[in-house]
């Protein structure tokens, strides 16, 4: 998570959407720098509301702009079974050594998760709050472009973001029963998703 004092911007970073690329680039700008552990690093919504928001809001003033970044469902999903198959997570629990992708959406998909397959939700992590507090501005992760020249107009600085992180190039098929069923299991990420225009502009999913 970056902080901009002077430009009003909270940078959230949801994971495997490629937030660390923008958090190198920009990280000699920002006020506030949280880069671990990794529970504050990637805090959603409501730990940003519960833990920073109030004393950002003192310190900086309101309003303050919160801006994340979301990745299709189904890519998304690749991203983290391609991490978790690098080559030192072999033997751990949440390895997907041995499995291919298609069980990997469908263990997802369960009610009940085995630990390789519980990797958490965007909607989720991406949920307004009941006192208001939502993120302002939603890029979609394949619109790099739009993003960086937000964050360039809104800073008022240039910069090149390079690959970090990068996970091994890995078949991810899925059949069409798998991807029906995440479709069905999973609505509220691909409506988050689909609701997501240009220049940040979204539709938030209702508040629960």
């Amino acid at each position: 998570m970056l902080v901009f004092s002077k430009a009003k911007l909270v940078l959230l970073s949801v994971p495997k959407t490629g937030t660390t690329a923008y958090q190198a680039a920009l990280a000699p700008h920002a006020a506030m720098v949280i880069s671990d552990p990794p529970e504050l690093k990637h805090a959603p919504v409501f730990r940003y509301n519960r833990f920073f928001r109030p004393a950002l809001e003192k310190f900086i003033g309101t309003p303050l702009d919160v801006v994340a970044v979301m990745r299709e469902p189904e890519d998304w999903l690749g991203s983290w079974f391609r991490y978790r198959r690098r080559p030192f997570m072999k033997g751990q629990r949440n390895s997907t050594h041995g499995i291919g992708f298609d069980d990997f959406v469908e263990a997802y998909t369960r009610g009940d998760k085995p630990s390789f397959a519980n990797v958490g939700s965007q909607a989720k992590f991406l949920e307004p709050q009941k006192n208001g507090t939502a993120v302002t501005h939603l890029f979609r992760y394949e619109d790099q472009e739009g993003l960086r020249a937000f964050l360039q107009d809104r800073l008022g600085i240039g910069f090149d973001t390079a690959q970090e992180n990068a996970s091994p190039a890995l078949p991810l098929d899925l059949s069409d029963a798998t991807r029906a069923k995440l479709h069905r299991k999973c609505a509220d990420e691909f409506t988050l998703w689909n609701g997501i225009g240009p220049n940040g502009r979204y539709r938030p999913l209702p508040i629960a």
